[in-house]
């Protein structure tokens, strides 16, 4: 859903919509939407949780496959257990960055840890899509995690920025990318504010867990509002502590398609990365026997 911009106010907002990824596990999907397609090199933004997981719960993803993107993790709580077919193992946790970058064709899973098998815990975090540069669309894939305590982190007068992707307040994320991108997470103290300056072409805010002022307008949670080219924005703190996502860059070298687990430039490329699954001809990730199989709808190319 959006809400149409007036006249003080030419940004669009995204309130986003509920999607059940199986077993009752439920995301707000802001991107990709019918009136905007991407910020940046994002082409897809699920915000998951906060959710209790129960022991009983089965909300684990099983092994499913992906090309043409790079998935990017991140948890504000919680713990998931990504694997996949290049032999990467690895728990992430709140505060780390993980990109996944899938090239040619990558097999993961995202499972409950071990260690968490019994207990009940809170999973609360976003995962977003980066589209792969048109001449990067068929590279190696790669998987690569960044320690939270490797993030740099900013902080002023009641603000703190931690860079997670790109540069901003004189830091660079230590984050390799493709592609220039942006993505910063921003907690505000009530009545802290924040002179955001035109750091991309392209951005948008998402304001997590309370409201935000944008100048003069306010902005509910857990709406993505795009922010204005070339303009420097004043954030504020609208009633209480409030974290607020950024994310931009470049905009894409071109239009995408996406289908299911795919993004590709080119629609013939989706049509055999579906062959290739219902093949299993994508790999295999260590351990794992299961998998998620084709939607039934198929990509009409």
């Amino acid at each position: 859903m959006a809400s149409s911009p007036s006249a003080a106010d030419n940004r669009l907002r995204l309130t986003g919509h509920q999607k059940d990824l199986g077993g009752g596990f439920t995301v707000r999907r802001l991107l990709p939407a019918l009136q905007l397609r991407s910020v940046g090199p994002f082409v897809f933004f699920d915000h998951f949780g906060p959710v209790t997981v129960e022991p009983a719960d089965q909300y684990d993803v099983r092994p499913h496959p992906h090309i043409g993107l790079a998935t990017v993790t991140y948890l504000f709580e919680g713990a998931i257990e990504h694997r996949d077919s290049l032999g990467s193992d690895q728990i992430i946790e709140p505060g780390a960055i993980n990109w996944m970058s899938a090239g040619r064709g990558i097999v993961h899973s995202e499972r409950r840890p071990e260690g968490l098998a019994a207990r009940r815990y809170v999973n609360h975090g976003i995962q977003l899509w980066a589209a792969l540069p048109v001449g990067q669309e068929e590279s190696e894939p790669s998987f690569v995690h960044t320690a939270a305590a490797d993030i740099p982190q900013w902080q002023g007068d009641g603000a703190v920025v931690r860079v997670l992707v790109g540069e901003a307040f004189g830091l660079r994320s230590p984050v390799a990318t493709l592609a220039p991108a942006l993505y910063l997470d921003i907690q505000l103290q009530p009545a802290a504010a924040l002179e955001l300056p035109p750091l991309a072409p392209q951005m948008a805010i998402y304001p997590v867990d309370g409201d935000v002022l944008l100048g003069a307008e306010r902005l509910g949670r857990q709406t993505l509002a795009t922010l204005e080219p070339g303009q420097s924005t004043a954030l504020r703190a609208a009633d209480a502590p409030v974290r607020c996502m950024v994310i931009g860059g470049e905009p894409l070298d071109g239009p995408r398609h996406l289908w299911w687990n795919f993004v590709s430039s080119r629609k013939e490329r989706i049509v055999q990365a579906a062959h290739d699954w219902e093949q299993q001809a994508m790999g295999l990730v260590p351990g794992e026997t299961d998998w998620i199989p084709l939607p039934e709808r198929r990509f009409k190319p």
